[in-house]
C-alpha cells in the first residue's frame, strides 16, 4: 500500500554456531602443559551488563619465543569455547615479533579474536604480559592507546595458576578493541 509505513520485524540473529561448528576440537592447549616454559591463560567475556557470554569463542595467534610466526612444531593458533564463561589456554609465552615498520619491534603479545552473540564480525584485541612493562612502553599498538585505562585492558593480570585476562565486550570496563584489516 503506498504511503504506509512499514510494521516492525523481529530481528534476525546468525548464530551463534561456535560450539557446534567451530569447538568439535579441544585447541586451547597451543603446547603441552608439561613443556618447559609454558603459561595459562585464563578469563571470561563478558557483556554490557557483566554477565558472562557462556557462547563465544575465542581464538589466539601468536608468535613462539623466539619472535616467529608459524614455526615448526609451534602453531601459534588456539581457540577455545565459553561455556562456562570462561576460557582457558596452555601456551608458551611469545618473544618481541617484528613489525609493521623496518626496525619495529613489537612486545610479546597473543592476538585475540572474540566470536559472540550478537555481533556480525568478531572483536579484535590482543594480551601483553604484565612482566614486559619496558616492552610495552615502546609497543607501537599499545603505546598508540592515549587513554591509560583502556591501554590497561589489554595487560593480563597475575593470578594463582597463571595470567587472567577478561574481556568486556561493552560498558564502563570494556576492553581496547581494534580494527581488523586483511
Amino acid at each position: 500500500m503506498p504511503g504506509a509505513t512499514p510494521e516492525a520485524t523481529p530481528s534476525q540473529t546468525i548464530g551463534p554456531f561456535f560450539h557446534d561448528a567451530l569447538l568439535d576440537r579441544d585447541l586451547s592447549e597451543l603446547a603441552a602443559p608439561d613443556h618447559p616454559g609454558t603459561v595459562r591463560i585464563s578469563g571470561g567475556v563478558y557483556d554490557g551488563a557483566g554477565e558472562a557470554v557462556t557462547d563465544a569463542m575465542v581464538e589466539v595467534w601468536q608468535a613462539d619465543p623466539a619472535g616467529r610466526f608459524d614455526s615448526a612444531g609451534f602453531t601459534g593458533f588456539g581457540r577455545s569455547g565459553t561455556r562456562d564463561g570462561e576460557f582457558a589456554f596452555v601456551t608458551l609465552k611469545p618473544g618481541p615479533a617484528p613489525g609493521e615498520r623496518p626496525g619495529e619491534v613489537q612486545a610479546p603479545h597473543l592476538s585475540v579474536s572474540i566470536f559472540a552473540r550478537g555481533l556480525l564480525d568478531r572483536v579484535v584485541t590482543r594480551i601483553y604480559f604484565p612482566d614486559e612493562e619496558a616492552r610495552n612502553a615502546s609497543d607501537p599498538v599499545l603505546s598508540a592507546i592515549e587513554d591509560a585505562r583502556l591501554r590497561e585492558t589489554l595487560v593480563a593480570k597475575r593470578s594463582e595458576d597463571g595470567l587472567r585476562f577478561d574481556v568486556h565486550l561493552q560498558g564502563p570496563d570494556q576492553t581496547a578493541f581494534f580494527g581488523f584489516r586483511w
